[in-house]
């Protein structure tokens, strides 16, 4: 995303106003363009995360991401799993969920708990396969449990294969 236009955009509006106060007012609009810039594309980046963390909110167990490349954003969005597995799965049906009582009216809360280095360290890698930070690895697998618990389905178990590892997503 070029936040170039919406930067230019301000910096001539700024200039129109100048305009109205003169040569002295012009000067100084041109000598607070230079740091304008940087803080309107501050400004504009803080706006854009909380978008992308409002909307990961609503579309949990999915994603988006911003992400900074140089001195541009991008948007990375990772759907919830679309379907079953294997060819040979029927796909259960999502469980409705309202969004008041995910969302909480947009509040978020902090927790903190404790678990193993080695549990740890298999979630940060899981994050990073999945291109999520932890945190958003962590709300997406919390809202995925949330969910498939409030259907009333029990996880199936089964002896662990040996010298077998599967690891990600499965309805």
């Amino acid at each position: 995303m070029d936040l170039t236009s919406y930067v230019d955009n301000l910096r001539q509006e700024l200039a129109g106003v100048a305009e109205l106060g003169g040569d002295e007012a012009r000067a100084l609009a041109e000598r607070l363009a230079g740091p304008l810039d940087s803080a309107l594309r501050l400004a504009l980046l803080d706006a854009l995360t909380a978008a992308a963390a409002e909307i990961t909110r609503d579309l949990a167990p999915g994603s988006v991401e911003l992400r900074l490349r140089g001195r541009e954003p991008s948007f990375v969005v990772t759907p919830p799993p679309a379907g079953p597995e294997s060819p040979g799965e029927a796909a259960a049906p999502e469980p409705a969920v309202p969004p008041a009582a995910d969302a909480e009216e947009g509040a978020t809360s902090r927790i903190s708990f404790r678990l193993s280095e080695h549990l740890k360290s298999r979630i940060e890698e899981a994050a990073a396969r999945d291109g999520l930070s932890v945190n958003a690895w962590l709300v997406r697998a919390a809202t995925a449990a949330v969910a498939s618990s409030g259907a009333g389905r029990q996880p199936q178990r089964r002896a662990p294969f040996t010298g077998e590892r599967y690891t990600g997503w499965a309805r």
